[in-house]
């Protein structure tokens, strides 16, 4: 009986045991449900858009309508082009002794670039120089005799023929003593050769040759390069259809059309300058016209074939009716603005763009004073209720009515 109750007891035991396993299970499942749940149950609304703000309308900024000058530029991609730039070359033969720049120097002209070995020219100068003086002291001798025999055809001493050889031998030794001058000056020159100088004033390129190199006249290889940055040009190209504009304020004005410089992201002015002159045909294969114009560039901030963005100067508006360019919308090709009423209403209004600059354009259709939106067009309509952003509604009587 004993082992009977034992056995009984130790079976509601694990039954117990279970169901209490059971019911963890079950807990276990319910809290991981909850947990995957609780992110919906507490999902915030989604925003609301299109909404009028509190003061009724769509809120947007305006501007009113200005009027002042505003300059009309052409816009161009140019190159950036030296005066000059030289190429020097040997004209004699002979070692270099010395080189006598730094690359990327400033030099000016007349200032001594490389010395080559004069002895050989020195040589050759000393022997015509020599020739010069034997011959010419023959010319002095024959002269003489030529007077002597003059003298004697006169006392019928000698035939006249003695005089006529006499004459054809000074006029051989003048003709020798010619020869031999030339020579002295030709290697007068070549010597100066022998000290190579800088023709122009700008800057040297790198060094391209070494002392103790030889280099040899008529040879294709440079010595070095010079290039003129002050005063320096630049060559631009505008189409065809705006040269009669250009040729206007040409004849107009005395004192040159201004043309500005810009870096390639145009947000840096690096010279301004006069316009100089400009093809004398147009490119058939662009519709362009070339033109130069010339800047002093004393900081040197254009460089030889430098690209820069070009602007020139053709016209003025004066008193033109200026709004912010992000005031303008465009329905295909025909401009628009919302313009304000004094009742905070919206109305759609054509425009005609006469001239964009920057963020600033010249239009006409409306008058001064007028206010336009400059933002949130996406959320009004003509004839639409706004609210003006940074003025009470209270105030909008107070602005200028159409």
């Amino acid at each position: 009986m004993a082992e009977s109750a034992t056995a009984t007891t130790t079976t509601e035991t694990e039954v117990r045991r279970k169901k209490k396993r059971h019911w963890l299970a079950w807990l276990l499942v319910f809290l991981v449900i909850g947990v995957l749940l609780l992110p919906l149950l507490h999902k915030p609304a989604p925003p609301q858009f299109g909404g009028p703000p509190m003061g009724g309308g769509a809120s947007v900024n305006v501007e009113q309508v200005q009027q002042g000058p505003m300059d009309i530029f052409l816009d161009a991609l140019g190159t950036v082009t030296p005066l000059q730039t030289v190429n020097v070359y040997s004209q004699v033969s002979g070692r270099v002794l010395s080189v006598n720049y730094r690359e990327g120097q400033m030099v000016e002209k007349g200032q001594s670039l490389v010395e080559i070995d004069p002895q050989p020219t020195e040589a050759q100068l000393k022997q015509a120089q020599g020739s010069l003086t034997r011959d010419t002291a023959t010319l002095e001798q024959d002269r003489i005799n030529l007077k002597r025999y003059q003298d004697a055809y006169a006392q019928k001493a000698i035939p006249q023929q003695t005089v006529f050889d006499q004459e054809a031998a000074v006029r051989q030794a003048e003709g020798t003593v010619q020869n031999d001058e030339g020579l002295v000056q030709y290697y007068k020159v070549q010597l100066s050769y022998c000290h190579i100088v800088a023709p122009i004033s700008g800057r040297i390129g790198l060094r391209l040759i070494d002392p103790g190199n030889t280099i040899f006249s008529g040879s294709s290889s440079t010595i070095a390069t010079i290039t003129q940055l002050n005063p320096i040009t630049t060559v631009f190209s505008i189409a065809e259809d705006h040269m009669p504009a250009v040729q206007r304020q040409i004849a107009a004005q005395k004192s040159g059309l201004t043309v500005d410089l810009y870096d390639r992201s145009q947000a840096n002015k690096l010279a301004t300058g006069k316009l100089l002159t400009f093809d004398n045909q147009v490119d058939t294969s662009t519709g362009t016209v070339r033109l130069r114009a010339e800047f002093e560039n004393k900081d040197r901030a254009l460089f030889p074939n430098q690209f820069v963005n070009a602007r020139l100067e053709v016209n003025r508006l004066e008193n033109a009716k200026i709004i912010s360019t992000a005031a303008v919308q465009y329905n295909g090709q025909q401009a628009f603005v919302y313009t304000v009423d004094k009742e905070d209403k919206v109305h759609l209004q054509n425009i005609t763009v006469v001239n964009t600059e920057g963020a600033k354009s010249a239009i006409e259709g409306l008058n001064v004073g007028d206010l336009v939106v400059t933002s949130n067009f996406d959320r009004i309509q003509d004839g639409a209720q706004v609210s003006i952003a940074g003025a009470p509604h209270a105030n909008a009587g107070k602005r200028p009515a159409r």
